[in-house]
């Protein structure tokens, strides 16, 4: 709660308070429908991928329980840091009822974590060379060649980590970074909504950009949901990539208003472990 205080401070002693509060006046609420879905949408993908993993370990439940118990998670995580409380309750109602092995299922929510992180790497990367970044190190060395090696290498890597510490997931692989991609992308189609929302009409992959780079910060344990950590990379990363910082962090706060929204439903949803 202290570094989410700390960082939205930050946050508004760097930029012009006024500015954002013109642009909330402005925005395009229509456009915040589908992204919503988008959103929605992703989090579906992502519960996909959840239950290839749980499917690997012998642990067979419905999609319907399924996506039921990661909207829960996804309620608890909405207040807690790094998004880690919601995997722990679903860890503990699943070896609760089913009597799968804590260790197992720890595992299958950390590669799940994982699957997710790697998706938001690979996009990083593809998206840094088609983007106009001014960067102080970009004369020195040959960093283009450098990211595009290191998009080639990200699921390469992954699957021999995969081999030697998630070796019982390994049947799933493929399938489970389909649905991994498949929900990261959904929400660059819903950044690309909510800046439509804003009015931006240029530049809309150096926003998405950050944007990725925002989400790889918010999943570390240092604020609430997120929340200040997302605007703080917006604001210091504007100079480099050239976008408007004003219109950036209010992109951050719909998108969190939006995430915020879409967990709440969690709180409503009844668990029958009999849909099993």
């Amino acid at each position: 709660m202290v570094l989410t205080g700390l960082a939205l401070f930050l946050v508004f002693r760097k930029m012009d308070t006024g500015q954002l509060w013109q642009i909330t006046k402005t925005i395009h609420w229509i456009w915040l429908i589908p992204a919503g879905i988008l959103f929605l949408l992703s989090k579906m993908f992502t519960a996909f991928r959840l239950n290839l993993y749980f499917k690997n370990i012998n642990l067979n439940i419905s999609e319907k329980l399924n996506i039921k118990l990661y909207l829960v998670g996804m309620f608890y995580n909405l207040f807690l840091p790094g998004g880690i409380g919601g995997d722990g309750y679903k860890v503990y109602l699943l070896n609760k009822h089913f009597q799968t092995p804590v260790k197992s299922l720890v595992k299958a929510s950390l590669l799940d974590r994982l699957g997710g992180l790697v998706a938001i790497v690979f996009l990083l990367l593809t998206l840094i060379l088609p983007v106009d970044l001014t960067l102080p190190f970009a004369s020195q060395i040959p960093w283009e060649l450098l990211v595009g090696i290191s998009a080639l290498l990200v699921f390469p890597v992954f699957y021999q980590m995969q081999k030697l510490l998630f070796k019982a997931f390994l049947p799933s692989f493929w399938k489970a970074n389909g649905w991994s991609m498949a929900g990261q992308v959904a929400q660059l189609v819903c950044a690309w909504f909510i800046l439509k929302s804003l009015g931006v009409t240029e530049n809309f992959l150096a926003y998405q950009l950050v944007f990725l780079l925002s989400s790889i910060v918010a999943v570390l344990p240092l604020t609430i949901g997120g929340v200040g950590a997302r605007e703080l990379v917006f604001i210091y990363a504007h100079t480099y990539a050239g976008i408007d910082e004003a219109i950036a962090v209010a992109f951050s706060l719909i998108f969190f208003l939006i995430s915020a929204l879409v967990s709440l439903i969690g709180s409503s949803v009844r668990i029958d472990f009999d849909e099993k």
